[in-house]
């Protein structure tokens, strides 16, 4: 077991697989994009399945996310979904994906033993999701989401990033949506992490505002009991519509005294916070399984109380682009 020095246990492994993107979303990238890591750099399939079998088989790790970047564009990925589907005891496997490429390899990742997916989305409207994205493929995206509920991986949960001015008026169709489909949509507080000249910037939106939203359209919104590990969302369920409400609020409310996460970022290095520049690198031990366990227990242990991340934060410029540490 992975235990920190507060208690909390980590049984969930977020896996990023590439830095690379086809959005520039303005929140996480600028326009021109970013250099992305050269390939010899990145974790090749083979040390990506070793690591994560280490964590399954050996620390108590049960449930893997593959992130990126944006992971539909590593070409592995389906064979690496076949090997840790393969592991004992079989990890949870879900995948964060922005959808572009999905309806393509939703029905291959399902085959390999992928559970559930998990698309990011800010916007249902189209003009609105290209001045967030710098992209026109919201068709694409939601093709890609259809797909992976035909094939099987669900709940398909949305994943909204909070901006005011940006797609705070998008709010009632999300709303809309989860009332009239079995998913989730999630509300994600903006966390301006790593981007050049990173601010709040007037852009915070509390993940209150959903509430506020959801009474002003009549609807009855209930919280649910959530099992101990089960994330920092605070599900809600709406009442006579089909699907549920997720909050996360990493800055108006901290989440972080149930934090079970651990990060492997693309490159090799284990985080064991999003929000803090601590890392270990895996690759000097990737061939010795009693030292790479005692490196994520030691990543384990460097883990913090709570994290730092608020408007008046001087380090955020400073950290790694969220690309690059996978959400």
């Amino acid at each position: 077991m992975l235990v920190d020095r507060y208690g909390r246990v980590a049984t969930d492994l977020r896996v990023s697989l590439t830095d690379r993107c086809n959005l520039r979303c303005a929140y996480c990238m600028p326009a021109e994009g970013l250099a992305w890591l050269p390939s010899p750099d990145v974790l090749t399939d083979d040390e990506v399945l070793r690591l994560v079998r280490i964590a399954v088989e050996r620390l108590g790790v049960r449930q893997i996310r593959f992130t990126g970047g944006e992971p539909l564009l590593r070409k592995g990925l389906v064979d690496i979904v076949r090997g840790s589907a393969r592991l004992q005891p079989r990890p949870e496997l879900s995948l964060t994906t922005n959808g572009i490429g999905l309806a393509r390899l939703a029905q291959s990742l399902a085959d390999a033993g992928l559970d559930r997916v998990n698309g990011s989305l800010d916007t249902l409207d189209p003009q609105r999701f290209e001045a967030i994205s710098r992209r026109r493929r919201l068709p694409d995206v939601l093709d890609g989401l259809a797909a992976a509920a035909a094939a099987g991986l669900t709940p398909v949960k949305i994943n909204a990033v909070l901006l005011r001015g940006i797609n705070d008026r998008a709010v009632p169709d999300f709303l809309r949506l989860a009332w009239e489909k079995p998913i989730q949509v999630r509300f994600i507080e903006y966390m301006p992490i790593g981007a050049p000249g990173a601010t709040q910037n007037g852009r915070f939106l509390s993940a209150n505002y959903i509430l506020e939203t959801a009474a002003l359209l009549g609807m009855e919104l209930s919280p649910e009991e959530q099992p101990a590990g089960n994330g920092p969302a605070v599900v809600y369920t709406l009442r006579g519509g089909k699907g549920r409400i997720g909050l996360i609020h990493p800055i108006s409310r901290r989440v972080c005294a149930g934090c079970s996460r651990l990060r492997l970022t693309a490159d090799g290095f284990l985080k064991p916070c999003l929000y803090w520049q601590d890392e270990l690198p895996v690759r000097p031990v990737l061939e010795r399984p009693d030292e790479l366990r005692r490196l994520f227990r030691r990543a384990v242990r460097m883990k913090r109380r709570e994290h730092s991340l608020g408007a008046a934060d001087p380090g955020l410029a400073r950290m790694r682009c969220m690309s690059r540490i996978g959400g």
